[in-house]
């Protein structure tokens, strides 16, 4: 079953739900673990190239996307942590 298909309780909120890769959501992470976090990077992101229109509205809001999908830089490898 591909991210696309999936129902809302099959989704995983530390992937992206576009492309699959972990999200690395630090919000996520902290509800998780109950460890508190850093800032999440996508409190510094411009997602204004990110495609949104892609993600089927019934999936919106359940995951967050990846960095490399809300800047809209697929292919483009981003560095780790």
């Amino acid at each position: 079953m591909t991210m696309a298909t999936a129902g809302p309780g099959l989704i995983d909120a530390t992937r992206c739900p576009l492309c699959g890769e972990q999200n690395r959501c630090a919000m996520e992470i902290e509800r998780e673990t109950g460890q508190a976090q850093p800032p999440c990077w996508c409190m510094q992101v411009d997602f204004s190239k990110a495609p949104l229109t892609n993600l089927p509205e019934s999936m919106r809001g359940l995951a967050c996307i990846c960095q490399r999908c809300a800047t809209g830089t697929t292919g483009t490898p981003l560095p780790q942590d």
